[in-house]
């Protein structure tokens, strides 16, 4: 159930990157306006938002004037891939001697991707970066380097060069071994976790998004999908493509830009928001780390739209779940953005759950008590 839409010398600070500074950059390197569009920005499915219109020979002169953010393609080497989207891959690799995750970008300029969607696909690339490159914070996953498409580049891998051609650029990031949250969700999903897991994992994820908002931030697609697990199992964030710095008026950020069962109603309704998008959606993730489970696994994409937005669907509270942490979750999906939590109040309630007793989730081979709660149409 996956709906996924959309300074330095090159880039402002993170924390002041628009659009219109975008646009301001590459009138610098060009001397003449960029022009503007809207198109599908790169992701897992098909992401709706803004982007600046870029197009390939406009994006060149960016590359003669090296950014802090750009690494030496001789350094890198690429190894084999861990997974697949609709835009490229990701690749295991090595720079300078480091483990890296590799995401390769396929701007599809052989003919079967359009103008519009290679000039969306740069702008997003573009942004990410942007967005990327000056975050740090110990949950949030960190940021390398990057290479935009160039004609002459060649990435080393281990049986020798690879002939990168100019539609191909390279996000370089930290490896984290321990896979994406979700996955490792999957592979608990009978036993459950124990509670003290459970809100150490809830924490690393909560004070990765308050940094991120301290920051002005929106990460725009919160879900168990785009966080990383170290050695340590401690989560990082990942996944910059659709992030943006909040608008000073909530009105110039609309559109439906997530993932289904995870977007706030006032998403799904393409009405103005700002970042308690990321509260709601850290709602559910807390409820998925604590049952290990899906929302809605059942409904179609109308029906959870539809239901989440007119009937207020929520996904159900297990009995068993501790009301410290039930209420951490009943705040966080509140469908009024204005009664959610900031992110550091989410910490701090966090923070002040005792653990000691336990209060995990009761396997459905244990007891049949905590799961005669669930049916179809839930609420909070």
């Amino acid at each position: 159930m996956r709906r996924t839409t959309s300074g330095d010398a090159g880039f402002v600070r993170a924390d002041q990157i628009d659009l219109k500074s975008l646009d301001e950059q590459l009138e610098r390197h060009l001397g003449r306006p960029a022009e503007r569009g809207v198109g599908t920005a790169p992701g897992a499915g098909s992401r709706r938002g803004e982007s600046a219109r870029l197009g390939p020979e406009e994006l060149t002169p960016l590359r003669r004037c090296r950014e802090d953010w750009e690494i030496d393609p001789a350094k890198l080497i690429i190894k084999g891939v861990i997974a697949r989207g609709t835009f490229g891959t990701v690749h295991r690799g090595v720079y300078d001697g480091q483990d890296v995750a590799v995401k390769l970008l396929d701007w599809g300029e052989d003919g079967h991707r359009s103008e519009q969607e290679i000039a969306a696909l740069r702008a997003a690339f573009a942004q990410e970066v942007a967005v990327w490159h000056k975050l740090d914070h110990p949950n949030v996953t960190k940021f390398i380097g990057a290479i935009m498409g160039a004609r002459d580049l060649n990435v080393q891998t281990e049986t020798g060069h690879l002939g990168m051609p100019s539609n191909i650029c390279c996000v370089v990031v930290e490896y984290l071994a321990g896979g994406a949250l979700k996955n490792f969700l999957i592979k608990n999903r009978r036993r459950k976790l124990a509670f003290k897991v459970v809100v150490q994992i809830a924490l690393d994820l909560a004070r990765g998004l308050c940094y991120l908002h301290s920051k002005k931030i929106v990460h725009r697609d919160v879900k168990t999908e785009n966080m990383l697990l170290d050695k340590t199992r401690t989560v990082k964030i990942a996944d910059f493509g659709v992030a943006r710095v909040e608008a000073s008026n909530p009105g110039d950020m609309t559109g439906e830009t997530g993932t289904l069962g995870y977007m706030a109603p006032e998403v799904l309704n393409g009405h103005p928001y700002n970042r308690k998008c990321d509260v709601y959606s850290f709602g559910i993730c807390l409820w998925e780390i604590y049952c290990c489970d899906m929302p809605y696994p059942d409904l179609s994409f109308s029906e959870v739209t539809s239901a989440v937005v007119r009937q207020n669907l929520r996904p159900e509270i297990p009995r068993c779940c501790p009301s410290s942490l039930a209420n951490v979750m009943k705040r966080c999906w509140d469908a009024n953005p204005d009664k959610r939590p900031e992110m550091a109040e989410v910490v701090s309630m966090l923070e002040a759950i005792d653990t000691s007793k336990g209060g995990g989730m009761i396997p459905k081979d244990q007891t049949e008590g905590c799961f005669t709660c669930f049916r179809r149409y839930r609420g909070p």
